[in-house]
């Protein structure tokens, strides 16, 4: 290991292994010993098999499904690491769930992201990483620092180099995430449509209207993440009807609800780019689904943390 980062350790839940693994490969370090399973009553078994004290360590665990379950493994490794005398705990959470539910939308309903960031903080962590929250202003629930990144900048590049500038237009597939599609496409030096939708019940998309122009281009929906994919299958069936040569679907977070794979590869749909945020399945594999490794971003900004250097200087 280098020796600047000798006192580093890196840990992982079970949530994404296969992430966390990568993470440290890219470091130039092997994942720390850690215990984590499940007694015969199914509650979540947590013990650090490694000396942790006096360190700085980071702690990795993607908030996906089974949500609640991943929720409780990092809130142990948390309390587990504090217990053992870690110096400082930085929890590297590259999807962070609940992230939708970041306002009240109607009476008696809890705020849900922030009940997440108060159990995180107060289970003992100093600082918290993550890519691409639903709402930024779950930063503001923390009052600890929160290293917030993009993942546009990479899923850019992969567009570029299988696309002409000329040849491609940016779609949001609503209001709320025009600013993200407005951010990527700014990257590709593309122009912006906007789909305009609403919502008649939870998780359940309805298209309105579309500004733009996508004829004779290849349209690129932009999103943070897909769960059922209903507004993804809409949008694209909108944006062919209007004329796109093709249609593909870009998100950070790939949260796929039961099915939603086979409904977006049985649709208008001609390629799907997502990173490995959240695990896919292995049986779910597609040649048309494109996964870009966020790894190497998730790594240098280790690296950058642990060396109190600037992170926020990887996007400007």
């Amino acid at each position: 290991m280098n020796e600047g980062r000798a006192n580093l350790k890196l840990f992982s839940g079970n949530s994404n292994p296969a992430l966390a693994g990568d993470v440290a490969d890219c470091l130039g370090m092997k994942l720390g010993r850690a215990l984590v399973g499940q007694f015969a009553n199914a509650e979540t078994r947590i013990r650090i098999e490694e000396n942790v004290r006096g360190l700085d360590v980071f702690v990795m665990q993607s908030l996906c499904i089974p949500v609640d379950h991943h929720i409780m493994e990092l809130m142990l490794m948390i309390d587990a690491l504090k217990r053992a005398s870690a110096r400082r705990i930085t929890a590297v959470i590259p999807y962070f769930a609940y992230a939708k539910q970041e306002k009240k939308m109607a009476g008696r309903e809890p705020i849900s992201a922030k009940v997440i960031a108060n159990m995180i903080e107060n289970a003992g962590v100093s600082r918290v990483l993550t890519i691409d929250l639903h709402a930024p202003a779950i930063e503001g629930f923390f009052d600890i620092p929160v290293d917030h990144l993009r993942a546009a900048p990479i899923l850019a590049d992969h567009f570029r180099k299988h696309h002409k500038q000329d040849d491609v237009v940016v779609v949001s597939p609503d209001a709320g995430g025009v600013g993200r599609a407005n951010d990527f496409r700014q990257r590709l030096g593309a122009p912006l449509a906007i789909i305009a939708k609403q919502r008649p019940r939870p998780d359940v998309a309805e298209v309105l209207e579309m500004v733009g122009d996508v004829r004779s281009k290849t349209a690129v929906i932009f999103d943070d993440m897909i769960s059922t994919g209903g507004t993804m299958i809409e949008a694209a069936h909108v944006l062919k009807e209007r004329g796109a040569v093709a249609v593909q679907a870009c998100a950070t977070h790939p949260v796929f609800a039961d099915g939603a794979v086979d409904l977006l590869l049985d649709s208008d749909l001609s390629e799907l780019v997502i990173t490995d945020t959240v695990p896919l399945p292995g049986d779910r594999r597609d040649p048309r689904i494109q996964i870009i490794r966020v790894a190497p971003l998730l790594a240098e900004s280790i690296r950058r943390i642990h060396e109190n250097r600037s992170v926020s200087e990887l996007f400007d």
